[in-house]
């Protein structure tokens, strides 16, 4: 009997060789032979699943959210709040700056590139809704100044994150000067 094989899980094995890469070298740093050496496999395994370059980093940015959502998963019976959330998005570990640097080659990426950009846009849509959701919650709770929107205090918050994690990238912010710079953001609007 032929073996069977799961394409979709092979597909992600390559965007898993893609981030790799683009974590240690950018995106000009991915090829199909770079990405096939990365992988263990033959190039042609990789075209085989991928037509061009642009259809393999296309399918690897509809990835990037994988790491986000595991550093931000908690059991159901834990309930997650705003701070942990904000600092579950900074690079304070390998594989948050992994993610960070991964994101950041892809966002330039998606500058040019219209289907990487909208992957881009669903991604922050559905972020910011969570951290609206829970600014929401805590406001239900008393916790959060009736005074704040959180639609667009999440806008805020999450362009804060960016900023902060960008400025750990580069080593002129620790993770624990960008941790207190996210709690007295937090404490400016607690109730």
């Amino acid at each position: 009997m032929p073996k069977r094989v799961d394409h979709e899980d092979r597909r992600r094995q390559i965007a898993a060789a893609v981030r790799r890469i683009a974590a240690d070298r950018g995106l000009e740093g991915v090829s199909l032979n770079e990405v096939a050496a990365e992988a263990g496999i033959s190039k042609g395994f990789v075209q085989h699943y991928f037509a061009s370059r642009d259809d393999m980093l296309r399918f690897a940015a509809t990835t990037l959210r994988s790491g986000v959502e595991e550093r931000i998963a908690t059991p159901p019976e834990v309930e997650i709040r705003v701070r942990d959330l904000l600092i579950a998005l900074l690079p304070l570990d390998d594989a948050g700056r992994n993610d960070a640097l991964v994101a950041n080659a892809f966002l330039v990426r998606a500058l040019k590139d219209p289907e990487i950009a909208g992957h881009f846009r669903t991604g922050h849509g559905m972020l910011r809704d969570a951290v609206a959701a829970l600014l929401a919650a805590a406001q239900a709770n008393g916790e959060l100044a009736q005074s704040v929107d959180p639609a667009a205090e999440a806008v805020l918050l999450l362009a804060l994150v960016a900023g902060l994690g960008d400025a750990v990238l580069l080593g002129y912010q620790s993770g624990d000067e960008a941790i207190a710079l996210i709690d007295l953001h937090l404490s400016r609007i607690a109730a």
